[in-house]
């Protein structure tokens, strides 16, 4: 019964999508997605919703169908509240192939902004590997490439410059996580014309708003945010925790509405993207870009609050 409600629920979304034309940078799909909080794009004025979908771990799923299927009942359900970012690797495992799976079996709706990465030692490989993650995904070509976690960045940062002057390509970024190489990281974003950083930032991990904020904001680049909820470990630290009032005047119902709302109101965050194998937390997290954010006297409660707990 549970495998022929995923169907019912996959082949419905399907029909009412219809097999759509999947055209990258469509900033009119943009314009048309309901009750999400749009950000702009720096470098283009795009708009896209402001809490995406991360895939690291929860989408490498191997070839597991029930598994498959339940990654779909997430997709579908971010393509209901409004679609935006999906951002994958080639270091994900096979994340790639559910999420190509997953469109497929969804109409590839063009709400949906592809986000990938290439990750290899050797940048004259990098365009076989992004051929074969298009070939995965199933679309002709990536609204966003990035360089995974600075790996021969300086030799990517070519290919994609190129490709994006050919038209094989929307934005071009550069990524990092855990805090790391944050020198490196501004080194690039003074000296090269990118589009997107990505870093991790949350309530606790703040050592991006020293430097790499402000000056993605002077700089004109967007920043995408990942490990939102540290790989979960923040959310369950705050599970059992009573959430302030002064949070429910927000509109904030969880703590990981909480946490979003922190990050969605510094000014330089453009988009997050917490991963989930659940469509309720993914519905939960959509929900918390809607409504007020904390002014800095209750980004500051929060913070305070987080670290008590």
């Amino acid at each position: 019964m549970q495998v022929d409600r995923r169907r019912f629920l996959i082949g419905s979304l399907g029909g009412v999508l219809g097999l759509a034309a999947a055209q990258p940078l469509a900033a009119a799909a943009w314009g048309q997605t309901a009750g999400s909080d749009l950000r702009r794009i720096p470098s283009s004025g795009q708009t896209v919703p402001a809490v995406g979908l991360g895939s690291w771990i929860t989408f490498n799923v191997g070839d597991d169908p029930l598994l498959r299927d339940e990654s779909v009942e997430v997709m579908a359900a971010f393509v209901e509240e409004g679609g935006g970012m999906i951002d994958c690797s080639p270091m994900y495992g096979s994340s790639q192939d559910t999420i190509g799976y997953g469109l497929e079996r969804l109409g590839r709706p063009d709400s949906v902004f592809s986000a990938e990465k290439v990750w290899t030692n050797a940048a004259g490989e990098g365009r076989a590997q992004i051929a074969e993650t298009r070939r995965k995904w199933g679309l002709p070509r990536f609204d966003l490439l990035q360089v995974h976690n600075l790996v021969a960045w300086e030799g990517h940062l070519d290919t994609l410059f190129g490709m994006k002057a050919a038209g094989e390509l929307g934005y071009v970024g550069i990524t990092t996580s855990h805090g790391r190489r944050h020198d490196l990281l501004e080194r690039i974003m003074e000296t090269q014309p990118i589009d997107f950083v990505q870093l991790t930032y949350n309530v606790l991990d703040r050592d991006a708003e020293d430097r790499l904020l402000p000056l993605a904001r002077e700089k004109g680049i967007g920043v995408i945010v990942n490990r939102p909820f540290q790989g979960g470990a923040l959310t369950r630290r705050l599970r059992s925790a009573p959430l302030p009032e002064a949070l429910h005047e927000i509109g904030a119902e969880t703590w990981a509405q909480a946490i979003l709302k922190y990050i969605l109101s510094e000014p330089a965050v453009t988009v997050a993207i917490p991963a989930t194998t659940q469509v309720a937390h993914l519905r939960d997290n959509k929900a918390a870009a809607r409504g007020p954010l904390p002014d800095p006297a209750l980004r500051a409660q929060i913070v305070e609050q987080v670290r008590a707990l």
